[in-house]
């Protein structure tokens, strides 16, 4: 066990027992043999105002898209964090590094999913934030294709004339990367949340402080579509462009983000990655935070396109959203 700490730069009490399995659980630290860091230079899609102006189009869930949004890409400097991950918070910059070893390898099972990485991620957001209270509202698989052991119920799709195949869609919780500066949720849809999942706990809930905090972990050690995020204090409220969430039944908001807005001095959004990054490397994203103290409150992110790794196989993650409570945290 002593060799183990000291190879992945964690403290004795971080090792924690998952099943069978040792989860690694810690901030990850520097080490002596970690690359030089890799920057590079890629493209981001920013929000770009409708032509003639108005109001932007909303999303809608589950279903095809009706419009084109047409992107602002600009081309920016990705910083790789790799040896001095440390520096990165979820209070300062809105993200944090955490090494975890999870007994799931493979997320091809909705319901093993739930039953076994759930309480694993429940518990590294206790640890990494002090938390008393968490609930975990969803995750997504982002794999651009279906694995043949991918165990799910499909919705087939409406009734089609008999001269025509009927389509089966892939399930929401399975999609490609998305290449596009977005925040989650916004300021006024993050309470809405609560209220929807915990409707008997919301009014005690929301006395307190919450987060939401999305859990990202490469399947795969990632190459090719790595995510980027983007320090929340380099990007400016102002910059940020609300759009209505259209599910079948209730609404909710994002969060798009502008460019960095001319004038500024500071050197603008500053883009950050983790190269390489394995499985064993979790990516915590905070999405909100209802503490407004001069701490992060949320933090833009985006997948991004490396040309140094473009033919690579394709990206396989996955991203788990929580509810974050500290109810005895009331100022």
């Amino acid at each position: 066990m002593a060799s183990l700490t000291q190879n992945q730069g964690i403290a004795p009490h971080l090792l924690s027992p998952v099943g069978n399995q040792v989860s690694v659980s810690g901030p990850v630290a520097q080490t002596s043999e970690l690359p030089k860091p890799r920057n590079i230079s890629a493209d981001f899609n920013y929000y770009k105002d409708p032509p003639g102006g108005g109001p932007p189009e909303p999303n809608y869930v589950d279903r095809p898209q009706t419009y084109d949004r047409v992107p602002l890409t600009q081309r920016l400097t990705v910083h790789d964090v790799r040896g001095e991950e440390d520096q990165y918070t979820l209070d300062t910059t809105g993200f944090e590094f955490y090494k975890h070893v999870s007994a799931e390898k493979d997320f091809v099972d909705d319901e093993q999913i739930k039953s076994v990485y759930y309480p694993e991620t429940e518990e590294l957001l206790k640890k990494a934030t002090g938390a008393s209270k968490i609930y975990i509202f969803d995750h997504t698989v982002r794999r651009q294709t279906v694995d043949s052991r991918t165990k799910f119920t499909p919705t087939p799709a409406p009734q089609q004339s008999t001269d025509k195949p009927i389509t089966v869609p892939v399930p929401s919780s399975l999609r490609g990367p998305v290449q596009r500066v977005h925040i989650d949720q916004s300021y006024a849809a993050a309470p809405n949340r609560v209220t929807y999942h915990l409707p008997d706990e919301a009014d005690t809930l929301l006395k307190g402080r919450f987060q939401i905090i999305n859990v990202w972990r490469p399947i795969k050690t990632i190459l090719k579509d790595p995510l980027g995020v983007a320090a929340a204090n380099s990007v400016l409220d102002e910059e940020l462009v609300p759009i209505k969430l259209i599910y079948a039944h209730r609404e909710g908001e994002t969060l798009s983000v502008r460019p960095a807005k001319e004038g500024r001095t500071d050197g603008g959004h500053r883009w950050h990655y983790l190269f390489k990054q394995t499985p064993g490397e979790v990516m915590l994203i905070k999405c909100f935070d209802s503490k407004n103290d001069g701490r992060a409150r949320r933090v833009p992110h985006s997948a991004f396109v490396d040309e140094e790794f473009e033919g690579e196989e394709a990206r396989e993650s996955i991203e788990v959203r929580a509810l974050v409570f500290h109810p005895d945290d009331t100022e």
